[in-house]
């Protein structure tokens, strides 16, 4: 057992270089998190964390409104021409943080930084050929192939400056898996409501607020991400108001938290999914103790390990119920997902077994689990080898920190690998990035695995194309029932999204778990609405 020690007494002086002093002004928001963006090249990386800054600092074209619907942003009005052209008209005297006015220059030149081969936000954009200037607030989008739902996959694809990337030489996006150091990682020029002032990495991300934004914001004029990676000193921090919010809280303190009644909550059910994932391309496994084969090629085995994992006592004991088991490989929220699909395979043991026997594998095998090192994640790698050991796949649990576990996952040299992917409300992006196969346009960056199944493609790539709505959706579902059948990933159960903070401050919570800071309101006054359009 883990003896308690009470929040106030732990980690203080450790925040004390982070936040020296800082006066408990009405309109600085101060945020704790448990991870750093590692980057502020809004095209080197797609990653939740790095999203939740990047995001208050550069615009896309398109955007969401606070109840989470697509809304315009950059740009105005958006309409498709012709089948593979679509035009965008954009906001007119909209600025750069540097005074720099954005035009359709900057689109075109940002759609092409997108695509470039270091880019992590390549798979979005699959079958764009380019932006191609119209006028200077007129962009046209021409498309390799007809695609319905193009402004959907516009979101987050982060709006940067021609002149200004060519003046710092970072016309290409930062390679982030070579660990390649360039401007944009540490400074930016976005169009959006906040301004960086300093980023330290692994310690705090300043952001002000940009007088010129050319929408509506609530009132906070100054935010500090603080990275307090100790759940201990991070509910120290809320606690002793070091901090104002905290989005990440430890799973073993919410319900306490909940009965003191001392901070306001936001809660609601995560839009993503925590998977477990396989190498599925080596010939022989690594990490392991068998030679010659590769035991997860084997749908078998894929199966036995489903099966020997008690998902629900995860998520009663490890997670404190602030979790929901399933069997899909998508929220109700995502178009097309099938609801029936949530139901997940029995927790057998004995099933499990038999099927490693049958599979050639009476004695099971040993592998590494590869995990990030966020506490709850990794209290779950280590249930989940707790339970394969019960039916003889002997799991060696490996935690990683992010910068070491996210190229580790692009780059697939795990054996055996947890992750959560966060889609958006249409599927395409997700299953293009996580179970198309690895290839050329961004096809299966995020496919940590190497899964290869040519039929899946197929309907992947029929879906993207496919202009009626309703054969699109059933495209959808028959992707998802060849992914429930031959569980390139294993869906473990989509988390319980908790935001404390304290109570004089307003939010709109959305089910991605990035607080928009344009939403937030401290204090008395309106509650600021949808941006201004």
């Amino acid at each position: 057992m883990t003896r308690r020690v009470p929040w106030t007494a732990i980690g203080v002086l450790l925040l004390a270089g982070c936040l020296a002093a800082l006066p408990l002004a009405a309109k600085t928001l101060r945020f704790g998190s448990g991870f750093d963006p590692q980057s502020l090249d809004p095209h080197a990386l797609a990653l939740l964390y790095q999203t939740r800054v990047v995001s208050q600092i550069y615009d896309s074209l398109v955007s969401r409104d606070r109840d989470f619907a697509l809304e315009p942003a950059l740009a105005v009005s958006w309409q498709q021409l012709e089948p593979k052209r679509w035009r965008f008209k954009l906001r007119p005297g909209v600025k750069f943080h540097d005074g720099a006015l954005f035009t359709a220059d900057d689109v075109a030149f940002s759609i092409e930084r997108a695509l470039h081969k270091n880019s992590q936000r390549a798979f979005q954009l699959r079958g764009v050929i380019e932006a191609r200037k119209v006028d200077d607030l007129t962009v046209d989008f021409l498309l390799a192939a007809p695609d319905a739902v193009l402004p959907e996959k516009l979101i987050y694809v982060a709006m940067m400056s021609r002149a200004w990337s060519a003046a710092h030489g970072v016309v290409e996006p930062q390679n982030y898996n070579a660990r390649q150091e360039t401007y944009a990682v540490r400074n930016t020029n976005g169009t959006g409501p906040y301004k960086l002032k300093s980023y330290e990495s692994d310690v705090r991300t300043t952001l002000v607020a940009n007088p010129d934004w050319w929408g509506r914001r609530g009132n906070v004029d100054e935010a500090i991400y603080v990275v307090i990676q100790s759940d201990a000193t991070r509910l120290a921090a809320l606690v002793s108001g070091e901090v104002d919010f905290v989005i990440d809280p430890p799973y073993q303190d919410i319900a306490r938290l909940k009965q003191e009644k001392r901070f306001k909550v936001a809660e609601m059910t995560d839009i993503g999914t925590q998977y477990l994932g396989f190498d599925q391309s080596r010939a022989e496994l690594e990490f392991s103790d068998v030679k010659g084969r590769n035991p997860f090629k084997d749908l078998r085995v894929r199966r036995a390990v489903y099966q020997a994992i008690d998902i629900d006592a995860i998520v009663s004991k490890v997670l404190r119920g602030q979790a929901t088991a399933t069997g899909s490989y998508f929220s109700r929220l995502v178009d097309g997902s099938l609801p029936e699909l949530d139901r997940r395979l029995a927790y057998d043991p004995k099933a499990a077994r038999a099927l490693l026997k049958e599979a050639g594998y009476p004695e099971g095998f040993s592998v590494t689990l590869d995990c990030v090192n966020a506490s709850y994640r990794a209290a779950v790698c280590q249930a989940i080898t707790g339970m394969l050991a019960q039916v003889g796949i002997r799991a060696s649990f490996q935690p990683w920190p992010t910068a070491t576990f996210f190229p580790r996952l692009t780059q697939a040299t795990a054996s055996f690998f947890e992750f959560g992917w966060t889609p958006t409300t249409d599927p395409w992006q997700s299953l293009y990035a996580i179970v198309h196969s690895h290839g050329a346009d961004g096809a299966g960056t995020f496919n940590g695995g190497r899964y290869a199944n040519a039929q899946l493609d197929q309907t992947i790539d029929a879906i993207r194309i496919e202009p009626d709505l309703t054969r699109r959706r059933q495209l959808i579902g028959d992707a998802l029932r060849l992914m429930q059948n031959d569980l390139p990933l294993i869906p473990l159960y989509r988390r319980t999204l908790t935001w404390f903070m304290r109570p004089d401050i307003r939010v709109a919570q959305w089910p991605n778990d990035i607080l928009e800071l344009r939403f937030v309101q401290i204090g008395d006054g309106q509650q600021v609405g949808s941006n201004t359009r």
